[in-house]
């Protein structure tokens, strides 16, 4: 602990911090890795719209394909399921066991909903091995168990959490079917206390330096709920921010300088790099928040030089990249090779 609690009083810019979020999101440079293993090394993709995962993953690794996914997601070694903060994230099949141990239910899911939910696992199992859509899951708990409305509309929520029912692999694909099927995958047994924290270390390793704050924010879970975690994860290194807060991570894990140099990035909606941290500046000013976020919306964004530069759109088959900011001749030339980059791989 020594070693770790003489590193407390450094301070680091808000720039280290940018960098050492892009280099464990694989953003400083594309990482040539297997699917499964480059979902594992950024602790998971948001996607809620389902082509964002693929774009995401575009942004990451050199050479990928659609089709790559497409094939991972029809084979099962990767699921498109509801976890972190009760929103729907593409994570490989191990993970997705224990990431849905370590965060449990929604926070805001009725407990009672949780328990009727958990105690319906084989039943949904079984009838949950073809896909169904809502609807007939719902007619199949009135039918079978005298569930109805309303505890039927928050025991939904409950079965996606603890009953292990997933997103069919259909709906992952990149031209998704309209209408969302979702199938149950057999439980896998996980320690919760275990699960619990390797998620905070994987946490780390893909979004740290970081506060308990911020590890809330990205998990659902609450601050109190990490003290636990955190101390079977010791020795950690500690830091400081620039307004005093303080900041873990893992010792081993990369922090480069804060002039290395961060190539334009084209992120997806909702990429949970900019929905990660309770303190979205380290890729996000705040005063472009309102133009990136808007409710439950996340639009597409553009990085320059590590930070949100701007968002983007597909028109007529051309990527149309919106800068918030004043750019350099050098930047716009950037931005527009990486759009043409882009256009190639969508067409």
């Amino acid at each position: 602990m020594a070693a770790a609690e003489g590193m407390a009083d450094r301070v680091l810019t808000l720039r280290e911090l940018n960098r050492a979020t892009l280099a464990r999101q694989l953003l400083l440079e594309r990482r040539k890795l297997g699917l499964a293993a480059a979902l594992e090394r950024v602790a998971g993709l948001q996607a809620q719209w389902a082509p964002a995962p693929y774009v995401g993953l575009w942004a990451r690794v050199p050479g990928f394909r659609r089709e790559q996914l497409e094939r991972a997601l029809l084979s099962g070694r990767v699921v498109r399921a509801v976890l972190m903060r009760g929103t729907i994230h593409l994570v490989s099949r191990q993970d997705y066991h224990r990431f849905g141990a370590a965060v449990g239910p929604p926070p805001w899911l009725r407990p009672d909903a949780a328990e009727v939910a958990e105690t319906l696992h084989d039943a949904i199992r079984a009838f949950g091995s073809e896909p169904r859509t809502r609807a007939e899951v719902s007619e199949f708990l009135a039918r079978e168990h005298a569930i109805e409305r309303p505890l039927a509309d928050a025991v939904w929520y409950g079965l996606r959490t603890r009953a292990r029912l997933t997103h069919a692999p259909e709906s992952g694909l990149w031209k998704a079917p309209g209408l969302t099927r979702y199938v149950a995958l057999e439980d896998e047994p996980v320690d919760a206390e275990a699960a619990r924290v390797e998620l905070v270390r994987r946490y780390l390793g893909a979004f740290g330096p970081a506060t308990r704050a911020d590890i809330a924010e990205w998990s659902g879970l609450r601050v109190r709920d990490l003290e636990r975690p955190l101390e079977a994860l010791e020795p950690l290194v500690r830091f400081r921010d620039d307004r005093g807060r303080e900041l873990l991570d893992l010792s081993r894990a990369p922090r480069p300088a804060a002039y290395t140099v961060a190539p334009v990035r084209f992120m997806p909606r909702f990429d949970n790099l900019v929905l990660s941290h309770k303190d979205r500046t380290r890729v996000l000013a705040e005063e472009h928040r309102a133009g990136v976020i808007e409710g439950g919306w996340v639009k597409s964004t553009f990085l320059v030089d590590g930070f949100v530069a701007g968002v983007w759109e597909v028109e007529a088959g051309r990527v149309q990249p919106e800068p918030f900011v004043p750019l350099t001749r050098t930047q716009k030339a950037e931005v527009a090779d990486e759009a043409r980059r882009l256009e190639a791989w969508l067409s």
